[in-house]
């Protein structure tokens, strides 16, 4: 919600009269000023209010229950891309916000793991979407691709997004992200090492041979499974995220009592903190900082969480 209280104007040209409906009509702008703060609205009440010095803030001043529920404040449409109208990738489904009074989004294309489809991301789609981004959720040219290739087609499939899809004028191409499951989390981090104009990268559970990646330059929040067996985090995540710059923006997320397929379900705690690191890093929204720093603290979903604070991008 957006209040637009109209002041009232005088000049010298005017009558007394003018002058003081114009004053009547300031202290009623003010009155409503001061009851919308009173009640909560404020200037960021509602989809469609951004803060004039951000112009990619998107939505209400977030909570803690804001970003932890199932759906956010924007109504979410859908749109599928058959594997037959694109190349690179395997095609997908678009979530985007139904508002088209905000402008343009910031866009995150999301991969599935290895023998896995789309589907086992999905829930990823709306749940993101309705906080204020566009979400590409993408099957692969085959389940059995490996991270260097499903890092190509993560980028295949942003391009497609940005240039060719039914929705690329609600997408800010300058402000895009990648996430990925196992090797598509692999495959985010091959991503976000070709392509440094990324704004940020989530591996979810990732796997990759390659353990070290000192050349990303893009802020990149890790999610390990404490649980994990098919890529334990002593020899996947945690080693990933050491070996990222300790310059970067970059964050290790170690989900309590969670498998390697932890993040194929819907997860507060995944969804919570993938929030507000896109939110961070691809709408540059400070408002966001305060759910990453200072660093979340162990609790019954977080083994460990480790992280630069405060954050400088």
């Amino acid at each position: 919600m957006q209040l637009h209280p109209h002041t009232g104007s005088s000049t010298r040209t005017r009558d007394t009269l003018g002058r003081r409906s114009g004053h009547r009509a300031g202290r009623l702008a003010a009155a409503v000023a001061a009851l919308s703060l009173a009640v909560g609205l404020g200037p960021l009440a509602g989809p469609g209010a951004h803060a004039a010095d951000n112009p990619y803030e998107r939505g209400p001043a977030p909570t803690t229950a804001s970003i932890e529920a199932a759906r956010g404040p924007y109504a979410v449409s859908q749109t599928s891309v058959s594997s037959l109208s694109v190349t690179g990738f395997g095609g997908g489904t678009i979530y985007y916000p139904t508002s088209t009074s905000d402008g343009t989004f910031g866009a995150v294309a999301i991969s599935p793991g290895y023998t896995a489809y789309e589907s086992s991301i999905a829930w990823l789609g709306p749940r993101l979407a309705s906080q204020g981004f566009v979400v590409f959720t993408i099957d692969t040219l085959t389940t059995l691709d490996q991270p260097d290739s499903r890092g190509r087609q993560l980028l295949a499939a942003l391009d497609h997004l940005t240039e060719r899809s039914s929705v690329r004028s609600r997408v800010d191409a300058s402000r895009l992200g990648v996430m990925g499951h196992s090797m598509g989390g692999g495959g985010s981090l091959e991503a976000a090492k070709s392509r440094p104009a990324l704004q940020a990268a989530i591996p979810l559970t990732p796997w990759n041979l390659d353990k070290t990646w000192p050349e990303v330059t893009t802020p990149t929040l890790i999610f390990g499974a404490d649980g994990d067996t098919i890529a334990p985090v002593s020899s996947h995540s945690e080693p990933f995220y050491t070996s990222l710059s300790s310059s970067l923006d970059r964050g290790y997320l170690e989900l309590n009592s969670a498998t390697h397929f932890t993040p194929n379900s819907s997860n507060t705690t995944i969804a919570k903190y993938s929030i507000s690191w896109l939110k961070r890093f691809i709408d540059n929204d400070t408002r966001y900082e305060q759910f990453l720093c200072p660093l979340p603290r162990p609790s019954l979903t977080i083994e460990e969480y480790r992280g630069n604070c405060p954050h400088g991008s």
